[in-house]
């Protein structure tokens, strides 16, 4: 038995293409700016609270004072816990001129909505290479010694 033609034929589907974005490193390790307010960093960390189960934490820091000037935790790691860090961070420091905002990969920060944050409040956003904390190192440091000092000390349950 042979089957018509039009039968044979696999359709061709067209994804859509999230739209492209620079992904550039503005930072490019140079983690000693000469004021505050011109780079800031930014990344999650997870919180242990009782034997299964954890919470994330996400900060941002001013790579001139090495403090960390906005922080929010969230028993979810997505782009709403970056969007909010970032609002905290903006309307207590109220930024006049462009910041680099530097981070990972990761999908919440090159999530759309984070996107247009970062477009709103006219920062520049800055990636790292892929799989290479090098790049965020002082961000990654904040939250070793935080865990070591602070959080690793302590038993958490709840928030």
């Amino acid at each position: 038995m042979t089957l018509p033609k039009m039968s044979t034929i696999k359709p061709r589907f067209k994804s859509k293409k999230a739209p492209v974005f620079s992904s550039d490193n503005l930072l490019k390790q140079e983690f000693n700016p000469n004021s505050p307010n011109q780079v800031w960093t930014t990344d999650f960390t997870y919180i242990s609270i009782g034997p299964k189960r954890h919470v994330y934490l996400c900060a941002i820091l001013d790579l001139y004072s090495r403090k960390c000037i906005a922080w929010k935790v969230s028993d979810r790691i997505d782009a709403k816990l970056a969007c909010d860090t970032l609002e905290i961070a903006i309307n207590k420091r109220k930024p006049k001129e462009p910041i680099i905002f530097h981070s990972d990969q990761g999908s919440q920060f090159k999530s759309a909505s984070f996107r247009k944050l970062l477009d709103e409040y006219q920062l520049l956003a800055s990636y790292s290479k892929p799989g290479y904390p090098y790049d965020n190192a002082v961000t990654e440091v904040f939250f070793k010694y935080l865990k070591q000092r602070e959080i690793n000390r302590r038993t958490y349950h709840s928030i």
